[in-house]
């Protein structure tokens, strides 16, 4: 079984191989232009002085909330010019979530990378449309999926014309309102060729572990991001926000923004030691 993939461009970079994780973050949810402003603002200063390949994620719509009452985002109108604006001013690719295929269409113009959520990582037409368009398309794999299975998710995209295809871990269902990360999947994922990302902040989730909203466990977050670097991944996944406990979703679970630095120097040191000096040497 091999630790590493092969190489392949992104963004002008390569990854894969030997080269060194990107990282998929910003706020879970828009809430307001300042907000993804300051955020994206920051962390490309980060990423910029850390080498690390920097992609703009937040969500538009949260479509899968606990209670119809939780905040869900400005609409799919609204997100757009507001990651036309991210775009346009930091020159990063951008990144959010698709539930609906016409929603493929709506966002062709602005997005670099559809993301499905994990509780729509089996849906066939959503993931083919996204991919027939030609960009990447990053699957979140669902809580309920085994690794293995993502081979389908692969398939899936590269029979609608793509190979440019990506899967996120993010936990897995460990019996009622708690979620585990199982290190094993990341080399069951990468048996099959396929780009791994590894979202620490969601496999802290406690779903519906707080009454009417999903709790988490935010102190867990490094540890898990830390064990899957050691594995060799090819990409991180990481929700941040400068105030984490007045964020308007998965509050409990959201990375302070002024940590971040600190965290990925440390994960970037793992990365660099782990695919130099273990993985793909046996």
């Amino acid at each position: 079984m091999s630790d590493l993939i092969e190489e392949r461009e992104f963004f002008g970079k390569k990854i894969g191989g030997r080269n060194p994780f990107f990282l998929i973050s910003g706020p879970c949810v828009m809430e307001n232009q300042d907000l993804l402003d300051r955020v994206c603002g920051e962390m490309k200063d980060i990423c910029d002085e850390l080498g690390i390949v920097y992609i703009f994620k937040s969500s538009f719509d949260k479509a899968n909330r606990s209670s119809i009452n939780s905040y869900r985002g400005p609409g799919i109108e609204e997100g757009r010019r507001l990651l036309d604006f991210i775009k346009n001013k930091y020159n990063v690719p951008v990144l959010t979530d698709v539930h609906e295929t016409n929603q493929v269409d709506t966002l062709k113009d602005t997005v670099d990378i559809y993301q499905i959520p994990a509780f729509l990582c089996r849906q066939t037409d959503l993931i083919a449309k996204a991919a027939e368009t030609g960009k990447w398309v990053n699957v979140k794999k669902g809580q309920f999926m085994a690794p293995d299975d993502t081979r389908h998710i692969k398939t899936k995209i590269q029979e609608s014309g793509s190979e440019k295809y990506m899967v996120t871990e993010r936990g897995a269902s460990f019996g009622y309102g708690n979620l585990v990360f199982d290190i094993r999947g990341i080399p069951m994922i990468h048996k099959h060729g396929i780009p791994l990302v590894f979202d620490g902040t969601h496999s802290a989730q406690l779903p519906g572990g707080a009454g009417n909203i999903t709790g988490g466990l935010r102190e867990f977050i490094p540890h898990m991001m830390r064990g899957a670097v050691s594995v060799g991944v090819e990409g991180l996944f990481m929700e941040v926000h400068p105030d984490p406990e007045k964020a308007l979703s998965d509050a409990t679970t959201q990375f302070p923004l002024h940590k971040a630095k600190f965290l990925l120097k440390n994960l970037l040191e793992i990365d660099r030691f782990v695919k130099t000096k273990v993985l793909g040497l046996d």
